[in-house]
């Protein structure tokens, strides 16, 4: 009997990290280059669409996601309040979709935090997709602004 509810309960947590690794954004990579003092982050994302607009769009928006629900890991660095993501409310996709949706809309709010002003010159690459276009892009991530507009919106507590 024990063994049985010793292999179910491996069961429900392999089955829960799996879920968990599948969630949001699950055509991106993420890789953290440099973080700021002031709080921002400076990211290696990848994003598909069906042509290079689309794709480097997915991306920024892809990075943006990547830090207010799964957090980004910096090197070195484990468990600290920049690898954490901004959102910890358990379902808060899923609770707020209305809002993501505005957020995330074509030339949605999500712009204002996203800066292309660390990339250098052909360091956008082009991804190899079956189907659709991918592209690899170095963006800064304004997390403390993200963090602050998230607080007014009451989408996290302050």
């Amino acid at each position: 009997m024990r063994v049985k509810l010793f292999i179910l309960a491996l069961l429900a947590i392999v089955c829960s990290s799996a879920q968990a690794q599948n969630f949001g954004a699950p055509y991106s990579s993420i890789k953290c280059l440099n973080v700021e003092l002031d709080g921002s982050i400076t990211v290696r994302i990848t994003g598909e669409g069906r042509n290079r607009f689309d794709a480097k769009e997915q991306a920024r928006k892809n990075a943006v996601y990547e830090v207010m629900f799964k957090g980004v890991q910096v090197e070195n660095q484990r468990n600290t309040p920049l690898t954490r993501p901004l959102i910890l409310e358990v379902n808060a996709a899923e609770k707020y979709a209305e809002w993501l949706s505005a957020f995330f809309a074509d030339g949605g709010k999500y712009k204002d935090f996203v800066s292309m002003n660390d990339r250098k010159d052909h360091t956008n690459q082009k991804v190899k997709k079956d189907i659709q276009v991918g592209w690899s892009l170095t963006v800064r991530i304004k997390r403390a602004e993200l963090k602050a507009y998230l607080e007014e919106e009451g989408i996290i507590k302050k």
